[in-house]
């Protein structure tokens, strides 16, 4: 247990004490692709929400045709003021194109298409994965309890150790060591900030519904890293709160394959390298992969040290390979524009609403 404050407010768990927070004003945004349906942690989630005073629940949708009707039917069995959100769904891919907006599905355009209608629907957004197994009613409360106190982001974290073993592969090897490599080369506000973060990755965050709006979103992975960066600019440091959201367990994806950690670091990577251009910093990026590994060699040591303290499983070598896979997403990032603000579109909340067949609270 300790108290460091970061250069972002870092609220501990530190006690057990009943905290307020302003659910009742808060829409929440749980993303989900067939893969998580009837899951036994999507399961625990939405059971967990059934219980709290919630504004609105949007669920992000993206799955095939056949299995939506089964999905609707197993989310409206949770007493829930419950939208779904089928984001393939034609007329929605019809309205995005319309919009000059199709490209690429992915979470982050999930994520992206429900923030619009759920900062309609209260002046709070929180959005939180569906795969976390421990899962409580505290967590929420206390992702957005800072938004009632004059901050405008707030961001979980945790500390990821099941199984004896480290997790928070991608964090601890590709985000901590690329930003660091940056910060020795660059003296930027921009990467003090994303360096504050103690998991930056996480897919818990709250935001104010005006923030919600104002919030730029690539359309894959990076969606967590390219919220921070939008963060900084519209919240800075002292609109910013990072918040313990004490023991978490997320499923856990291979290194390679698809869905992959390897494929996720080239979203990642962009995304980090997108936030810190557009605020001015400017990578050598003939150097910088290398700069990277010789950060990520030293922190693997200290893990590796971290990890004997503890008496836990570390496998020094099959860390230092995956520096080495994730080292290929040190590259000047490709021409793939985030999606727009909502603020910046012509396309509207009850479009997306309606193209995609949903009824606010009606699942």
């Amino acid at each position: 247990m300790e108290y460091v404050q970061e250069r972002v407010a870092t609220l501990h768990d530190l006690t057990e004490p009943s905290r307020s927070a302003p659910l009742d004003r808060t829409a929440v945004v749980v993303p989900m692709t067939e893969r998580e349906h009837a899951s036994l942690a999507a399961e625990r989630v939405f059971e967990v929400l059934s219980d709290l005073p919630v504004a609105a629940v949007v669920v992000p949708l993206r799955a095939p045709a056949d299995r939506v009707d089964s999905i609707r039917t197993w989310l409206r069995g949770f007493d829930l003021p419950l939208t779904l959100l089928w984001c393939n769904a034609p007329a929605v891919e019809d309205r995005l194109a319309a919009a000059g907006l199709d490209g690429e599905a992915g979470k982050g355009r999930d994520v992206w298409l429900a923030l619009g209608p759920a900062a309609e629907a209260a002046d709070y957004v929180a959005v939180h994965d569906a795969d976390a197994r421990g899962y409580d009613a505290a967590q929420l409360r206390r992702l957005t309890w800072p938004l009632d106190r004059g901050f405008d982001f707030s961001k979980g974290y945790y500390a990821r150790v099941e199984n004896d073993r480290l997790y928070g592969r991608l964090f601890r090897l590709f985000y901590v060591p690329l930003v660091r490599a940056l910060a020795d080369a660059h003296d930027a506000p921009v990467l003090s900030y994303l360096d504050a973060f103690r998991y930056a990755l996480a897919g818990e965050f709250a935001v104010t519904a005006s923030l919600a709006k104002r919030l730029s979103v690539p359309r894959g992975w990076g969606l967590e890293v390219a919220t921070l960066g939008d963060a900084f600019e519209h919240a800075g440091f002292d609109g910013t709160a990072q918040v313990d959201l004490g023991t978490h367990e997320h499923d856990h994806r291979s290194v390679g394959g698809p869905g992959g950690l390897a494929g996720m670091s080239e979203g990642v990577g962009a995304a980090l390298l997108g936030a810190v251009e557009r605020h001015g910093v400017h990578p050598d990026y003939e150097t910088l992969p290398d700069r990277y590994r010789q950060t990520a060699r030293v922190l693997v040591d200290q893990y590796a040290a971290d990890a004997a303290f503890n008496g836990l499983s570390f496998d020094r070598d099959a860390e230092r390979r995956q520096v080495e896979v994730y080292a290929d997403a040190v590259a000047p990032r490709g021409d793939d524009p985030p999606l727009p603000a909502w603020t910046e579109t012509s396309l509207t909340p009850d479009d997306v609403l309606a193209a995609a067949g949903a009824s606010p609270g009606a699942a």
